[in-house]
């Protein structure tokens, strides 16, 4: 699913991305979940969806969204409006379950997509990059460092960006090991968010 008010040049992307088939081999087949306007001034660069994302066609309509809607201290209603925030995950459809949780975002999408539907968010003033595989593709320049280490030293790429764990709850015990995000970094987010929504 699609949610867009977008017109003009970019519906043609837009309609190409939704029919992507470029991964017949995934266990639940393709369905390309993403939120994109022109007018949106904030980006959500997240991993893959979930099973359950992948079920109801909306992005982070799972326990992981209702955490990251808290962190960022916005209602459903502004999360889902396309001219406020923007979602582009790594890659567009679930990718399946590993050993250890949802599998890696399978890198052909991005390769295909990402860089072209990017260009279509002229209006972005910041980009909430979550979980290692969209740091490793945002801010290369920080692939070698530990999540924890980028997230930790947030204030230098603020505030056009930041860098979050995965809202998951498999990252309740990162949370309760790092305390400092909560108390010290995600006031400071939820109030740059506000003033870019509202």
């Amino acid at each position: 699913m699609t949610r867009s008010s977008s017109a003009g040049p970019s519906a043609t992307l837009i309609k190409r991305v939704r029919g992507c088939a470029l991964c017949p081999e995934l266990p639940l087949g393709p369905r390309p979940v993403f939120q994109v306007d022109p007018h949106a001034r904030i980006l959500i660069a997240g991993q893959a969806p979930g099973r359950r994302v992948h079920e109801s066609g909306v992005p982070f309509q799972d326990p992981s969204g209702d955490r990251l809607r808290d962190w960022i201290g916005v209602g459903q209603k502004s999360f889902y409006d396309s001219k406020c925030v923007a979602i582009l995950p790594m890659a567009f459809c679930y990718p399946g379950t590993g050993s250890s949780g949802d599998l890696p975002p399978p890198p052909r999408c991005a390769e295909t997509w990402r860089r072209e539907l990017l260009e279509q968010l002229p209006a972005v003033k910041l980009t909430i990059i979550i979980g290692r595989y969209a740091r490793d593709w945002h801010l290369p320049d920080r692939a070698k460092e530990s999540l924890t280490e980028t997230v930790a030293n947030w204030e230098a790429i603020w505030p056009n960006q930041i860098v979050a764990p995965h809202p998951s709850p498999r990252n309740n015990r990162w949370l309760k090991r790092n305390p400092w995000f909560e108390a010290d970094v995600l006031p400071r987010l939820k109030s740059a968010v506000g003033q870019l929504i509202n």
